[in-house]
């Protein structure tokens, strides 16, 4: 009499466990909780990627107290890994920072990004989302040479735009952090000249070099963190500031970031494709940190010349203070983020890793005590920078920039990737053109409508993307959603279609009796 009904509640069983995948087999794992601390570049996306595993049972707790503090705590043992945009021995300041044995711990690629130009500008009242700056007057501007953004300098990178006479503020980061050792990589490899004579004002010794803890001088204003600078720059009484961020920041914080004059001579924002493109000339050292020099000169007119890549600091080998149980958590969570989390990078502002990188991470992933490797399928990975051929498909598919975002072109762009027709008038709209070029939409970020834009109306010219790599999937699905609702709708099934089946087979079975 009861096996029908046993036989109905074992295809339920079975059907649930195919729909939730991972549940069951993470409630094997017995996870145990990890801590990391580190980069606010990359905050959002672990962020996001550590709230998605705790469906699995994975618990990460993450502190994002800048690039510097995050390596020290892993060089003592305060923290299980470590996040950074800038690996130990650089040399900064004539130090070197002391690093754990070699051998002892292995950086893997996470995230990439453009470090953006955030900025807080109004013209009569309205704010500006279609600025544009070149690489000498961005680092004037942090550098205390260029204080108005009246400066005839920046008027020549915005010939359609009449900017107002009111003062800069720059702002920094005031502790160590990986953006500012990034910010300052750029600006000593493509203006040494004027960074070096600011760093001598300031005290430091030349040439200054990259630097993850900037000097301030009078304009600058430091800020602690990325999500400081950020607020700062997006409060209403700061109109004029401008700081250095990850896009994510002000995607989330719905402000513009500048346009930057990369070496083709085209004014581009930080896209994901954009940041894809320019990642093609990066040089991956044979422990995956990155020489970003041959970045900043990419003549691509597609690239965005501040692009770089985020890493993880992680423990190779078992200690008191790491056990294997520890690894096998770091380790499933770093399938999933490598694999599953890229998926959302570019909704979060970043973009996702190449498929090189990701390739390289996961034999990292490898090497941590108590890892248990999962099977290899490029076809379950889905993230959008990989192409059956191996190329990378956001740096193929990559749109030319139009001509109004062409220095020296024939006009200047507004926010939706048409030429201004007559420079904007500090106390109103000018004749022909539009009110104010490219005014933002309340609550929503500029970037990401620019991208959109641009994108519609550039063309194509396909990159020399080559990519020599077999990139492992995970059983770890993404969490976007749709598990849950999927979960909900086979569970509401089953209650509603589950009843009446076990009476019919119930009353079949009696019958037949």
């Amino acid at each position: 009499m009861y096996r029908p009904l046993v036989g109905l509640m074992s295809v339920l069983t079975v059907l649930c466990t195919v729909v939730v995948g991972f549940a069951p087999a993470a409630a094997a794992q017995d996870y145990v909780p990890i801590s990391g601390s580190g980069s606010t570049w990359s905050f959002n996306a672990i962020d996001q990627w550590r709230k998605n595993v705790q469906q699995f049972g994975i618990k990460v707790n993450f502190s994002g107290t800048g690039s510097t503090d995050g390596r020290n705590q892993f060089y003592y043992g305060q923290v299980d890994f470590a996040v950074s945009e800038i690996p130990y021995g650089e040399k900064d300041r004539n130090t070197i920072e002391k690093s754990p044995p070699e051998g002892s711990f292995a950086y893997m690629p996470i995230v990439a990004g453009g470090t953006s130009l955030m900025y807080n500008l109004n013209i009569g009242g309205k704010r500006i989302t279609n600025l544009r700056l070149s690489g000498e007057v961005v680092t004037k501007i942090f550098t205390g040479g260029i204080t108005n953004w009246s400066d005839p300098a920046i008027k020549a990178d915005n010939p359609n735009l009449a900017l107002p006479a009111r003062k800069i503020v720059p702002v920094v980061r005031s502790d160590g952090s990986g953006s500012t050792a990034q910010f300052t990589a750029w600006m000593a490899a493509q203006h040494a000249p004027i960074w070096d004579a600011y760093c001598a004002r300031a005290g430091r010794s030349t040439p200054c070099g990259l630097t993850s803890s900037y000097p301030v001088l009078e304009p600058l204003v430091a800020q602690d963190k990325s999500i400081g600078v950020a607020n700062y720059v997006r409060q209403a009484q700061s109109e004029g500031a401008i700081t250095y961020v990850e896009y994510s920041y002000a995607k989330n914080a719905g402000f513009p970031v500048a346009k930057l004059l990369n070496a083709k001579g085209y004014y581009v924002a930080p896209t994901a494709s954009a940041v894809a493109v320019a990642l093609l000339r990066a040089k991956v050292r044979p422990n995956l940190t990155q020489d970003l020099s041959q970045v900043y000169a990419d003549p691509d007119p597609r690239t965005y010349p501040l692009s770089s890549y985020s890493y993880m600091i992680i423990p190779t080998v078992p200690s008191a203070k790491f056990s294997s149980a520890k690894g096998r958590t770091l380790a499933d969570f770093g399938y999933y983020f490598l694999c599953e989390g890229q998926q959302q990078a570019e909704r979060l502002g970043f973009s996702p890793l190449p498929i090189n990188l990701v390739r390289a991470g996961l034999d990292q992933v490898a090497r941590i005590p108590g890892s248990v490797k999962k099977a290899t399928d490029i076809s379950k990975c889905n993230n959008p920078t990989f192409s059956a051929d191996g190329t990378n498909t956001l740096a193929v598919t990559a749109k030319q920039p139009p001509e109004c975002d062409r220095r020296g072109g024939p006009a200047q762009c507004t926010e939706a990737g048409v030429p201004v027709k007559a420079p904007t008038k500090a106390g109103g709209p000018a004749a022909g053109g539009p009110a104010v070029p490219g005014e933002a939409v309340p609550g929503e970020a500029a970037g990401p409508a620019a991208e959109v834009a641009d994108e519609a109306t550039g063309g194509d010219r396909a990159a020399a993307a080559s990519a020599s790599a077999v990139p492992v999937s995970v059983d770890l699905p993404q969490d976007d959603g749709t598990l849950l609702v999927v979960v909900a709708v086979v569970l509401l099934v089953a209650l509603v279609v589950g009843p009446p089946m076990v009476a019919r087979l119930l009353r079949k079975s009696g019958a037949q009796r």
